[in-house]
């Protein structure tokens, strides 16, 4: 059964201008006051799904890189219905001491996340911040802690659990108990996305603040790789590509199956195929996440061939009727025996948001789900409710990811204490669950150890 749906106003689908309880949060929205920290390729998308969605006013923009700030200014004065130009910022701090933002979306790079997530819930601002939440464990749970301390709506960029073709494959194939009972997972990434460059340090360009980038990450020279967008290549900005692919796949799963904390993390890995380029993140890592219901297994290889090259980037479910493979562009249901497999596609909606055609950089396959989850995000702000990606549900997946890295260096398998928040038996383990910061930054979760 291969076949092709455009979804429509249901559980699991979107005709966006519909869907119940979606269209009244949005409306609510008239005239909300929204600011965004990080405005490079991942921040305009989310804004941008943002003002496809909802008749916010974009009030201010925050980014240390100024070039980059003034062309999202310009672009974001085009994009909004009052056609006003954004108040810009060069420090977050500026702006949110303005004190008159309903909503902050936050998309800098990791290390970036939690100061001007907790910054904002102060204040009284519900915010959308990107994954993973943080670059330390205790990190995240001090941004936990203080979005309940102020009773702020936190979602978190995990867009997968919004994903049309996704809910439908968990709605019509797991739900519907096609798998049997389920015994093993794979997730995994074979995208060669690890950068080759041996670029040398340079001095930093003039339009970015280069002290105030790196902020409480450890000081290191200017190097044209880290920005933009390739920061993910040094282990001092983020966690490598656990911490930027993993943590998909693993959130979508954890989300489709109900799965809670895992209680051990083993990881082993290493720089194997590269280790003349200037990036000191992983090419190829092994990570088993056991939970109590059964384990489920990451693995990439920034190098050769994917497994499946229709699933270079995906999660796999086994179970004792079937399996069921799952990507951002794609789903397939194989069932053992005679039954009928099931595809499903990934949904487009070009034509009904025509500027995904033209906007730069934009993965469209990704579109839908993101003003799904800013939908979501909404009608969470409207009741005061919990968003599909809580950042409860961001902190586990995190901290997961993170907890992998952890075990990887260390060389040994973690036991979790989930009700803790600690490492079982591991002083030095339990020690690393929060890095130093750079003064003059001050650790926000260095107090829950």
């Amino acid at each position: 059964m291969k076949r092709r749906r455009f979804f429509q106003a249901t559980a699991a689908g979107l005709a966006l201008s519909t869907a119940p309880g979606f269209a009244e949060a949005a409306a609510a929205m008239q005239g909300k006051r929204v600011g965004l920290i990080g405005t490079g390729w991942y921040g305009k998308v989310d804004l941008f799904r943002l003002l496809q969605v909802a008749p916010v006013e974009v009030a201010a923009l925050c980014d240390v890189d100024a070039k980059m700030l003034a062309e999202a200014a310009e672009m974001t004065a085009k994009r909004q219905p009052s056609g006003k130009v954004p108040r810009t910022y060069a420090d977050y701090r500026e702006m949110l001491d303005e004190n008159d933002l309903d909503i902050v979306l936050i998309a800098t790079p990791d290390h970036w996340h939690a100061l001007p997530m907790i910054a904002a819930v102060e204040r009284g601002a519900d915010v959308y911040v990107q994954k993973p939440i943080s670059v330390d464990v205790a990190e995240g749970k001090a941004m936990l802690d203080a979005a309940r301390k102020h009773g702020r709506v936190v979602q978190v960029g995990t867009q997968r659990r919004s994903t049309p073709h996704l809910i439908e494959a968990r709605d019509r194939i797991v739900r519907e108990g096609l798998l049997g009972t389920i015994g093993h997972v794979e997730v995994y990434c074979y995208y060669h996305m690890r950068n080759r460059s041996q670029a040398a340090d340079t001095a930093p360009p003039e339009h970015l603040d280069w002290e105030m980038w790196t902020g409480p990450a450890p000081m290191r020279p200017f190097n044209p790789i880290a920005h933009p967008r390739g920061w993910r290549a040094f282990t001092e900005y983020g966690n490598g590509i656990m911490g930027d692919m993993c943590i998909h796949m693993l959130d979508a799963v954890r989300w489709m199956l109900d799965l809670g904390w895992p209680k051990r993390i083993a990881s082993t890995g290493g720089i194997f195929i590269d280790p003349a380029s200037r990036a000191n993140i992983p090419d190829t890592q092994t990570a088993t996440f056991e939970f109590d219901e059964f384990p489920v297994v990451w693995q990439h290889r920034s190098w050769g061939h994917p497994v499946d090259p229709d699933y270079p980037w995906g999660a796999t479910i086994y179970g004792d009727k079937g399996t069921l493979k799952l990507s951002v562009h794609r789903y397939d249901f194989t069932p053992l025996g005679n039954g009928q497999p099931i595809h499903g596609d990934v949904l487009y909606e070009l034509d009904e948001y025509p500027e995904d055609r033209t906007e730069k950089d934009l993965e469209q396959h990704v579109a839908p789900a993101v003003r799904r989850h800013m939908l979501d995000f909404l009608s969470a702000i409207e009741s005061r409710g919990k968003p599909v990606a809580d950042i409860e549900q961001g902190h586990i997946s995190s901290a997961s990811c993170i907890l992998a890295n952890l075990a990887m260096d260390l060389g040994r398998t973690l036991t979790w204490d989930a009700e803790l928040g600690q490492v079982v038996g591991d002083d030095e383990a339990n020690r690393r669950l929060a890095r130093p910061y750079r003064e003059p930054w001050t650790h926000p979760g260095k107090h829950l150890l």
